[in-house]
């Protein structure tokens, strides 16, 4: 069995949205009383994550979004960057060190220091576009670590497999030119962003690497099930990622207030171990998971515990 580890830091708590909005710093709350409280905790390796730098982050956005952030980044109050997102003063520092949480465990994990990841930081990324926040997110974390881990340490495939109920935008829109990265995700549609039909498969040298499987409301672990093994499997054998990366959103949960699936803590389980089949095979079992979205804290704190679970096991 490959060793687990987990990124988390106390300032991701200090990105705080207002009352009553679902992405809340009781997610991670939950989450880690969760792994403390079944024992998990006590099996995975804890990586201190690190503040990104811009040198990274700018691969995938803009410097003047880099830039714009934070120079609106508030002392006091909010300041609202889109309808669903905005920052407090404590936001722009943790989104850094979301960023930064993603390198620091693609560091560990091309040491052998781990064979596996979970991070579990705020605010999430998936959505984030290289000019702007969006859905929630301001730095698109899974993709800063994609292009980290080719520009640094060499690794010429990444999968990058996002499973959120929300389609990843930012993610593909980051590289949906790009023959290096094979994109894949499964998500309720018509849902938001509104992205992600079947029929966006990338463009140029990356058309054919845009996986979209739009799923329709109320499916669960064995539709997700099927879809994993006969949509992405036999493509993700033929291209053969040296690295794997996980958007890790577990709003797909039957009790998701903010979607209508009917995935279970057992189905994240299983999916959980088709991906990390297709990393053993090709990638000497490297994954890097990031949490994404997850917003009934009850069957959130639970998923994440079974998919480290499940990772603690392959």
């Amino acid at each position: 069995m490959g060793k687990t580890g987990l990124v988390y830091h106390p300032a991701y708590l200090e990105h705080d949205m207002g009352m009553g909005h679902p992405e809340s710093p009781d997610r991670l709350r939950a989450i880690m009383q969760q792994l403390e409280q079944s024992g998990t905790l006590a099996q995975v390796a804890r990586i201190e994550p690190r503040k990104a730098e811009d040198e990274w982050i700018t691969q995938i956005h803009s410097s003047s979004y880099v830039a714009s952030l934070n120079r609106h980044a508030p002392t006091s109050g909010r300041v609202s960057l889109d309808p669903d997102t905005s920052m407090s003063p404590g936001s722009l520092a943790a989104a850094y060190l979301a960023a930064g949480g993603a390198l620091a465990a693609v560091d560990a994990i091309m040491a052998r220091q781990v064979d596996h990841v979970f991070c579990a930081v705020r605010p999430p990324g998936h959505h984030a576009e290289a000019g702007r926040a969006m859905g929630f997110c301001l730095f698109n974390n899974v993709a800063i670590a994609a292009r980290y881990v080719q520009r640094k340490y060499g690794v010429t495939r990444v999968l990058i497999v996002d499973w959120d109920v929300h389609h990843g935008n930012g993610t593909q829109h980051s590289f949906e030119d790009d023959p290096s990265v094979l994109f894949f995700s499964t998500h309720q549609y018509p849902h938001y962003p509104g992205t992600g039909r079947a029929c966006e498969r990338g463009t140029g040298a990356g058309e054919g690497l845009t996986i979209n499987v739009p799923m329709e409301a109320g499916e669960g672990d064995d539709e997700y099930r099927t879809v994993f093994h006969k949509a992405l499997v036999p493509v993700a054998d033929e291209f053969k990622p040296e690295f794997v990366i996980i958007s890790a959103g577990f709003d797909a949960h039957k009790d998701d207030p903010l979607a209508s699936m009917g995935l279970t803590e057992q189905g994240y389980k299983e999916l959980t171990g088709i991906v990390a089949g297709i990393a053993v095979r090709h990638a000497q079992g490297r994954i890097l998971s990031s949490l994404e979205g997850g917003y009934n804290l009850t069957a959130l704190a639970a998923s994440v515990d079974a998919h480290i679970t499940a990772l603690l096991n392959v």
